[in-house]
């Protein structure tokens, strides 16, 4: 497989990734495909599933061998997240957030101890990670955030709440983040905690009942009065936001593959219907109507895998990718949503039904044109980048 891109580059997967993809896969069909509808459904989180994933290094793919990670990078992660997607978004979006976004940031802004403390239960499975930045009040602009921390001796009082955070009531390392100087300037008055579960004054809040990706838990927390020591701040104090935009560099990849994964399933399953499904006495898939739209949904699944493993190569490489990983998280979303409405439209009217997978691609699709920034957000990176001093 050949990308191209501003950086002029061949890629293609070795034999290394072949087989970690081929493993994703098998633990995608073996372990979470018999569990799927069951967990949708119960909106249950399966916590006996992100065990086993840890078992197997999915959930420290990025990190190194020595804090428990697997050692392996972002074109591996993106393999990872994109096979298990393919058969559950929900699963999918939950090994994406406790990696790229509390794990990542622990293990690009902590230091040693706090690397070590935290990451290894992380990377294993036995801790659940969650990522706390939207509020209510303060979603696109995040540096609108109103919950604060005010500092006492030998650490911080927390106050405040957090919305859609996923894993917000089953994660056991929560990733923080709060004002910590009120008067300081935007963008470097807020600071980043991590904060445990069973520290007082900490607890979940309202459950959220979601239109897609029910499996996966997305909940409020809740900072009443909460103590968090100063061994908990993460980097510089007033660096929390700058941090955050540094992570969602990997957040946007990691649901780039969320929607990748989301559209080769909704399109899987259509082409599969297509090719069983008779009507006037020929199978659908050979109606040009039908044919057209298998055609589009490939050609764009092709030009969004094309830029989310792009993307993902010059994270690696450690090269600025902001402007990549914007256009791969916007051009997947779409495609993911485009794909899984045309996979309800081949099903016809079978595609609302709960019997077809179709009709749950449908309703999973649609995270990934908001989540860790909506198209807009995107499309305004995009653009900044384009005109930047012109």
């Amino acid at each position: 497989m050949t990308f191209h891109s501003e950086h002029k580059m061949d890629f293609s997967l070795n034999s290394d990734q072949l087989a970690i993809q081929e493993a994703a896969r098998e633990f995608a069909l073996g372990e979470v495909e018999p569990i799927v509808d069951e967990i949708d459904e119960a909106q249950r989180f399966p916590r006996e599933v992100m065990m086993k994933a840890g078992e197997l290094g999915f959930l420290g793919v990025i990190f190194p061998e020595e804090l428990g990670g697997a050692g392996l990078g972002y074109v591996e992660y993106v393999l990872v997240i994109t096979e298990l997607s393919k058969v559950d978004p929900s699963v999918g979006i939950s090994v994406a957030a406790h990696n790229s976004l509390c794990s990542n940031h622990i293990y690009k802004f902590g230091d040693e101890e706090q690397r070590r403390r935290w990451l290894g239960p992380l990377a294993r499975g036995e801790k659940i990670g969650a990522w706390s930045l939207t509020e209510p009040g303060a979603g696109s602009d995040a540096a609108g955030t109103r919950t604060r921390a005010r500092k006492v001796d030998g650490g911080w009082i927390l106050d405040g709440a957090k919305t859609f955070t996923t894993h917000g009531s089953v994660g056991d390392i929560c990733v923080v983040f709060a004002v910590s100087d009120p008067d300081g300037r935007r963008h470097h008055n807020i600071s980043a905690f991590v904060l445990e579960k069973g520290m007082e004054g900490f607890r979940p809040g309202k459950k959220e009942n979601k239109l897609g990706i029910r499996a996966s838990d997305t909940a409020e927390v809740v900072m009443e009065n909460c103590f968090v020591p100063d061994d908990h701040l993460l980097g510089e104090a007033g660096e929390g936001f700058i941090q955050a935009l540094q992570i969602l560099d990997g957040g946007r990849i990691s649901i780039a593959a969320l929607g990748l994964g989301t559209a080769i399933g909704a399109y899987e399953t259509a082409r599969a219907y297509a090719c069983e499904r008779q009507q006037f006495g020929r199978r659908i898939a050979d109606f040009q109507a039908i044919s057209f739209a298998l055609a589009e949904m490939a050609t764009r699944i092709a030009a969004s895998e094309i830029l989310t493993l792009n993307a993902a190569l010059v994270m690696d490489r450690g090269d600025p990718v902001t402007r990549l990983a914007a256009e791969a998280k916007l051009h997947t979303g779409e495609t993911a949503v485009f794909c899984s409405e045309r996979g309800v439209q081949i099903h016809g009217g079978y595609g609302l039904i709960k019997d077809y997978r179709a009709e749950k691609y449908y309703r999973d699709a649609k995270i990934c044109t908001i989540g860790e920034g909506t198209s807009e957000i995107q499309r305004m990176v995009i653009a900044r980048s384009l005109l930047k001093g012109r």
